[in-house]
């Protein structure tokens, strides 16, 4: 079973999304401290870092805004194999429109670019480029032909166009309506370039709540349970803009709340433990530090039944699975090292990095297999937009200082 659940209350909205009865993306937000990330400030830069090829920009939240040179270079200078310096683009005292690309972590602010995207329901506008680019996850080369035709027709003063998933079998009509409020909501934000004051939030992405019912809903097979009239109502509202039967799909149960979801509960439990029991009796440890996250396999209580190496790819291919469900419900980003066990024969390995590249064609944030090193170790990147879900629901132990273990007073 597949569905999206929102249980809001009266400080936070806590939404997920379930399949195959398993939790796969877990969110809260306070309802007084919503998520930054897609908002578009006019801003102004503080200081330029030459050394560093960036910036830090004032957006009005406390915390100025990290901009990196490469998002800062215009259309033109991008795509040119010329090197920029930062103060060749931008100078201390100008004024930019930039948009958040990742939250703020800790003592660091948000990160920021000047490569504006408007996300809709199927098309993402990115008039920071001319092309017209179809998901990869539609595999129907005929769709793929016909979305880049219709993106090519429907273009605007060569503005681009990212098709999304759901975009697949979208009449024409409903594809050419959003890319044109997309592009009104861009010109707006164009135009208020030039008007004080500076810093000023232009526009403000729909919240965390509507976000994930936008980028997630799939009429075939998901439902949405809620707890809150209120939201239930506004969702509704967004039926004719997703041209789909919301109604039917949409389920308003009052007394819901995730606390009587044992199934629900175990996986986030689980999700904020070090350690994760594969149902082989194999087990997977995550650790997650500043620089990149290591995750070990081990075989545990499993011994097999055949020989060293069919134990070895069995455990190795449930793991794979977990490993691409853990990231992507704990929401971690950066580098990943995986350390399965050790396999001497390379069909083994490469039917383990098929299944993990298979399982992370679900995410989102587009996890990538870099390589293999010499020491077997598996490098994955993912992209990185906001704080994992440890960092965001739980709290620093004062004793151990996030270590996780305490002197001992005998030593």
């Amino acid at each position: 079973m597949n569905y999206i659940f929102i249980d809001s209350g009266e400080t936070s909205n806590r939404v997920g999304i379930v399949e195959d009865n398993r939790l796969v993306e877990f969110y809260s937000e306070d309802v007084n401290n919503e998520s930054l990330l897609g908002n578009v400030y006019r801003a102004r830069v503080v200081n330029v870092l030459q050394g560093m090829d960036a910036a830090f920009v004032d957006i009005g939240i406390g915390k100025n805004a990290y901009l990196h040179l490469k998002d800062a270079l215009n259309l033109e200078r991008l795509y040119t194999k010329q090197k920029y310096e930062i103060n060749d683009v931008i100078r201390a005292g100008d004024d930019l429109i930039v948009q958040v690309i990742k939250e703020p972590l800790g003592s660091k602010g948000p990160k920021v670019t000047t490569h504006i995207s408007i996300p809709g329901r199927y098309i993402v506008l990115t008039p920071f480029s001319n092309k017209v680019n179809v998901s990869r996850k539609i595999k129907s080369k005929d769709e793929i032909e016909r979305l880049k035709i219709i993106g090519n027709t429907i273009k605007i003063d060569d503005m681009g166009i990212i098709f999304r998933t759901v975009s697949e079998g979208i009449e024409d009509h409903y594809l050419e309506e959003e890319y044109e409020t997309l592009c009104d909501i861009y010109n707006k934000i164009e135009g208020e370039r030039n008007f004080l004051p500076t810093p000023k939030l232009l526009y403000k992405d729909i919240n965390m709540v509507y976000q994930i019912v936008r980028d997630n809903f799939n009429e075939k097979n998901t439902k949405i349970i809620i707890n809150n009239q209120e939201i239930y109502n506004n969702i509704l509202l967004l039926d004719d803009y997703f041209s789909c039967n919301l109604e039917g799909n949409i389920n308003l149960d009052l007394s819901f709340t995730i606390e009587d979801d044992m199934k629900v509960q175990m996986d986030i439990k689980e999700a904020l433990e070090r350690k994760v029991t594969l149902n082989s009796g194999g087990y997977i440890v995550i650790d997650e530090t500043e620089a990149l996250t290591a995750i070990d396999v081990n075989t545990g209580k499993y011994i097999g039944a055949y020989s060293l190496g069919d134990t070895v790819l069995k455990t190795n291919i449930e793991a794979a699975e977990e490993i691409a469900r853990q990231i992507r419900l704990r929401d971690i980003g950066g580098i990943i090292i995986v350390d399965f066990i050790d396999m001497k024969d390379q069909a083994h390995i490469n039917k383990v990095l098929s299944k993990m590249a298979e399982k992370f064609k679900k995410d989102r944030n587009k996890p990538h297999i870099v390589d293999v090193t010499k020491l077997c170790l598996v490098e994955v990147t993912r992209k990185k937009t906001r704080p994992t879900l440890d960092n965001k629901i739980t709290l620093i132990c004062p004793t151990c200082g996030g270590k996780g273990r305490i002197r001992n007073i005998k030593c």
